[in-house]
């Protein structure tokens, strides 16, 4: 089965000139989105589909909400999400994919990577956790391993989340007395935070080596969140052909009463949570 994801132009003013989304407005769209992506998981699981989702872009881009709006609503046996800590000593010693492909999707699941190998190609290169002899050899391999992996039948989308200089400066300041974010912000995070123009060359770069016809970039302006998680979900719905699967409407049994009981008596004498609410 072949997929067309072409790539196709994007507007990089567009995001930044409308004005922002209102909660009521974003829902009731969000609501229709996640109701076809029910519709999509059903798709894949029936038909057996691989799809890997990979998720990159700057420190504060909005990867997170927004792969949580696509998550929330679906299965987790369906949709499973792939974020990778830094890798061990023994990781290290492995071939550079290799701790990404044991999370690779079977027959009937979608995998969501929040960041995935291209961490070479970004974090890596720009902190000197890699060599530029390897930056440059992961940059020329990266488009035939993803070549092997598309034609192996596993649909690739790759999504880079492009927030501006501003919006992100107001992101990490809304972190650093929120107790709520503080977790988000990292020495890593703020030392990426100084070195804006190293991470923008970096990921020049890997779009200029990576974005391939067969394996094309997708960039969402992420300022307004709203906008790019509804855009996001609208955009992969319209890369994957699914289509509605037919189910039967449920109807519940009558409960059996044979052998009634107060089932109840069992519960007392056990600790109970306190209900403080």
């Amino acid at each position: 089965m072949e997929f067309d994801l072409k790539p196709r132009k994007v507007s990089m003013s567009a995001d930044a000139n409308a004005p922002r989304m209102k909660r009521k407005v974003y829902e009731k769209e969000l609501e229709k989105l996640q109701i076809e992506l029910c519709y999509l998981q059903e798709w894949v699981k029936a038909n057996k589909i691989r799809v890997i989702v990979l998720f990159e872009g700057r420190d504060a881009a909005g990867k997170g909400g927004t792969i949580k709006a696509i998550t929330e609503k679906v299965s987790p046996r369906v949709f499973r999400v792939a974020a990778l800590p830094a890798p061990s000593d023994r990781e290290k010693t492995q071939i550079f994919l290799q701790r990404y492909m044991q999370h690779f999707p079977a027959a009937g699941e979608i995998v969501i990577f929040d960041r995935s190998w291209y961490n070479r190609a970004g974090v890596e290169y720009v902190m000197g956790f890699c060599t530029p002899v390897e930056h440059k050899r992961f940059l020329s391999l990266c488009p035939e391993i993803e070549k092997y992996i598309i034609e192996g039948g596993i649909i690739l989308i790759k999504l880079w989340l492009e927030v501006g200089m501003d919006e992100q400066e107001r992101r990490f300041k809304a972190r650093i007395d929120d107790p709520l974010r503080q977790w988000k912000l990292s020495p890593m995070d703020t030392e990426s935070y100084r070195r804006w123009y190293d991470y923008s060359e970096a990921r020049d770069l890997m779009f200029e080596a990576t974005s391939t016809q067969q394996s094309p970039w997708y960039i969402i302006r992420s300022d307004d969140k709203r906008r790019a998680r509804l855009n996001c979900i609208a955009h992969l719905l319209k890369l994957i052909p699914y289509k509605r699967i037919h189910r039967n409407k449920v109807k519940l049994p009558k409960r059996s009463v044979k052998d009634h009981f107060d089932d109840q008596v069992g519960l007392r004498g056990m600790t109970s949570v306190p209900e403080r609410y």
